[in-house]
């Protein structure tokens, strides 16, 4: 037992280093380009999107779903119910021995909005947290997917398509009949999601709020000005 609880803690403490890393500040690095003065100074794949270039957003957004893949893969097939909670409801018990993939991937998605390499600052977590799904469920991290990229095909807000995929995975999640655990998962992570987009969602609200393909804006410290070879400043979503 105490080795499995020792494994566990690896495996969580692994999570949160992959989600920390910094992956679109290195690929913009590479470039040149310090992708936290650009655009929104976000470091997600849709700041590096179209601030760098629409090849290195794509790399970035595969890479930091990697973040969130890769060690919930690895609890998945390590972990052998180290952590397993029983609670009594009544007549029944529940158990919940599955444990360990959720705080892993909880953590990754933790990491990658509150990076230990970028001063606990990051990203929005939504590309990070849909590794996670989809490594927890692979259908449902397709279903989520869909619905994601539909609901920008259909809104062109990169922000409203992630609040989405964090609403929907819960449902999907469900639907699938996923243990108890991925289910309380899934809630958590959409939700910080939600909570990572509240400047977002208050640009919705005002009307503000950017759409793929608009032109950039330049922040001066005197001024706002347009400017067509910068990107446009980013709802910083797929982060």
């Amino acid at each position: 037992m105490v080795s499995g609880i020792f494994l566990a803690i690896i495996l969580i403490a692994i999570g949160y280093v992959c989600g920390s890393l910094p992956i679109g500040v290195w690929v913009s690095a590479a470039k040149g380009i310090d992708i936290r003065k650009m655009g929104s100074g976000s470091t997600g794949a849709t700041n590096v999107y179209r601030c760098v270039g629409k090849k290195e957003g794509i790399l970035v957004m595969l890479l930091d779903m990697l973040k969130g893949y890769l060690p919930v893969t690895a609890a998945i097939m390590l972990d052998h119910g180290s952590m397993t909670i029983t609670l009594p409801l009544g007549a029944s018990t529940l158990v919940l021995p599955d444990l360990v993939p959720c705080f892993v991937a909880a953590m990754a998605m933790i990491g990658h909005s509150k990076s230990c390499f970028l001063g606990f600052t990051g990203g929005k977590s939504a590309a990070t947290g849909l590794g996670t799904i989809t490594a927890l469920n692979p259908a449902v991290g397709g279903c989520v997917f869909i619905v994601f990229l539909s609901t920008i095909y259909l809104t062109k807000f990169v922000s409203v398509a992630s609040m989405t995929a964090g609403i929907v995975d819960v449902l999907f999640m469900a639907l699938f009949k996923a243990p108890p655990a991925f289910i309380g998962y899934a809630a958590f992570g959409g939700l910080l999601v939600i909570i990572r987009h509240k400047a977002n969602i208050q640009r919705l609200l005002k009307g503000t709020e950017p759409r793929i393909g608009d032109k950039a804006k330049v922040q001066t410290d005197a001024q706002t000005v347009d400017n067509p070879t910068d990107q446009v400043k980013s709802d910083e979503s797929i982060s």
